[in-house]
C-alpha cells in the first residue's frame, strides 16, 4: 500500500504526487447497482480526479454476450484498452466511488487476467478522494490512442465447471451478495433470478471489506478475519461469485491483499445460475463442513 507500481492498492497521497505521470493511466471504473453504468458516467462527468479517462465494464466487454459485462476475450480486451489509451508500459490506477471494491475491482481482476501486473485500485477511491478536498475536474482527457498486447489466460468458471463443483468439490466457492440475497430472504434486484444461493457455497458481502465511512479497506489482519469467518480455507482453490460478476472481484482482490493471488471468478455470477431453472438453488444460511 506505499505506492509502488506492483501494489495493488495505492493511497490518496501517492496518486496526488503522481497525476502528472506520463507513465499512469487513471480509470473511472464506477458502477450502480442499481443503476448501471449510466449514473456513473453522469457522476464522472459532473466531477473526476484530473486525468482520469471513464472505463465503461459494458464497453470492454464480450459484445453479444449473455449479460451485461460479459468477461471479454483478449482480443476484446485489447482493443479496448489500446482505444483508451493504455499500454503495457502504464500503471494502471483504477477507482471508483465505493473505495475500489466494486468495479475498480473487476478493472484491476480483468488486466492481471490478461498479464498485466502494473494495476493498483485507488484506496478510497473517489469518496476519499473528494473528502479530503483534493482537485477534481470535468475535462475529459483526450489521449492518443495506444497498444495493449495481452498475455496469460483468465481465471474463469463457467455454469458447467460450477454444476460439477456441486456433486464433486473441488474448489470452495464463496459469494460476494449480502447476507439476505445469499440466503434468501431479500429480493434479487434483477427482475426474473429466484432467490437463494449456489449449494455448498460460502458467503462474504463484499462490503465487510472496507470501513463503511470512509470507503478504505481495511486492515490486512481483519481481511484475514473476515475470510476466515466466511469459512473460506486460504490453501484450498477458491472461486468467487456476485450478482453479475463484479463484486466477485472484489473478493478476488481481498483474498490477494492477503497472500491468495490464483482466486478465479464465475462471470456469469447470479445473473447466469439464478435465472437457470435447470439448476438447484439452495435457501437459507451457508452449511459449513465440520
Amino acid at each position: 500500500m506505499n505506492g509502488t507500481a506492483s501494489d495493488a492498492l495505492v493511497e490518496t497521497d501517492w496518486l496526488a504526487k503522481h497525476l502528472n505521470d506520463p507513465n499512469m493511466r487513471i480509470l473511472d471504473a464506477s458502477y450502480f447497482v442499481p443503476g448501471g453504468v449510466e449514473p456513473a458516467r453522469k457522476q464522472y462527468m459532473e466531477g473526476h480526479i484530473p486525468g482520469a479517462i471513464f472505463f465503461d465494464i459494458n464497453d470492454v466487454a464480450e459484445p453479444n454476450g449473455p449479460k451485461e459485462h460479459t468477461f471479454p476475450s483478449a482480443e476484446v480486451f485489447a482493443a479496448k484498452v489500446s482505444a483508451l489509451g493504455v499500454s503495457n508500459n502504464h500503471h494502471v490506477i483504477a477507482y471508483d466511488h465505493l473505495g475500489g471494491t466494486c468495479a475498480a475491482a473487476r478493472v484491476w481482476f480483468m488486466f492481471r487476467a490478461f498479464g498485466h501486473e502494473r494495476v493498483s485500485v485507488l484506496n478510497g477511491g473517489r469518496t476519499k478522494w473528494a473528502s479530503e478536498g483534493r482537485a477534481m475536474t470535468q475535462i475529459v482527457p483526450a489521449l492518443p490512442p495506444a497498444k495493449f498486447n495481452p498475455g496469460a489466460a483468465p481465471r474463469l468458471k463457467s455454469k458447467g465447471n460450477m454444476r460439477a463443483n456441486v456433486d464433486a468439490p473441488e474448489f470452495q466457492v464463496l459469494d460476494a451478495r449480502g447476507q439476505g440475497r445469499f440466503e434468501g430472504t431479500e429480493p434479487e434486484p434483477r427482475p426474473g433470478l429466484r432467490s437463494g444461493h449456489i449449494p455448498g457455497s460460502l458467503n462474504l458481502p463484499f462490503l465487510q471489506l472496507i470501513d463503511a465511512d470512509t470507503k478504505v479497506w481495511r486492515s490486512t489482519d481483519a481481511i484475514r478475519e473476515r475470510f476466515a469467518a466466511a469459512g473460506v480455507d486460504l490453501s484450498r482453490p477458491l472461486a468467487t461469485t456476485c450478482g453479475s460478476g463484479v463484486s466477485a472481484c472484489t473478493l478476488a482482490l481481498g483474498a490477494h491483499l492477503i497472500g491468495k493471488s490464483d482466486v478465479a471468478i464465475y462471470d456469469g455470477s447470479w445473473i447466469d445460475w439464478g435465472s437457470d431453472a435447470t439448476v438447484p438453488v439452495v435457501t437459507g444460511p451457508a452449511t459449513r463442513k465440520s
